[in-house]
């Protein structure tokens, strides 16, 4: 399937050069939803994945099916703030300041094997931000699933030692 065509590109979001990719509308049809979900899962099942972890917030639509999917589990990573209980945090650089992510600090037993979804792969910052929240908790990320893969700005660069997948790449 053309996963591409169910992308709508919006010129000049959040900024003026800026073609945001919007995969709301490829969420909002369930047969081309469904069918992104299944391609990923086909390129997973090769691999052993005890967990997926997937940050705020879009990483919940494309994390929590491909977990409940394979029958594991799912573990949000969310902004500073948003999760209750002990929590640890990991701060990365964005175009115009930082941010911080946290993760409950007993969500990952040492040495259970990771897989982080997100719906785009843009510079990479989140997913490294991502990957290193895992490995504090002595976690081993295996693997990073993507529906879009924005290969004009090196995202898998700070992903030198991880497999990517993606669906959908734009050049």
């Amino acid at each position: 399937m053309d996963f591409k065509k169910h992308i709508r590109v919006i010129h000049d979001f959040p900024q003026p050069g800026i073609r945001f990719k919007d995969i709301t509308t490829l969420l909002q049809n369930g047969e081309v939803y469904k069918a992104a979900i299944k391609q990923l899962l086909e390129q997973l099942k090769e691999k052993e994945i005890d967990l997926i972890v997937g940050p705020e917030a879009r990483g919940f639509v494309v994390g929590a099916p491909l977990a409940y999917e394979m029958g594991i589990g799912f573990i949000p990573v969310r902004k500073k703030g948003k999760l209750p209980g002990e929590t640890i945090e990991e701060t990365y650089g964005l175009e115009y300041g930082k941010d911080t992510l946290s993760i409950h600090q007993d969500a990952i037993k040492p040495g259970q094997k990771i897989l982080i979804a997100d719906d785009l792969l843009a510079t990479g910052g989140t997913v490294a931000a991502t990957k290193r929240l895992v490995e504090k908790l002595q976690g081993e990320v295996v693997a990073a699933a993507f529906l879009i893969e924005l290969a004009y700005l090196q995202g898998r660069e700070q992903l030198k030692d991880l497999e990517v997948i993606s669906l959908v790449k734009y050049e």
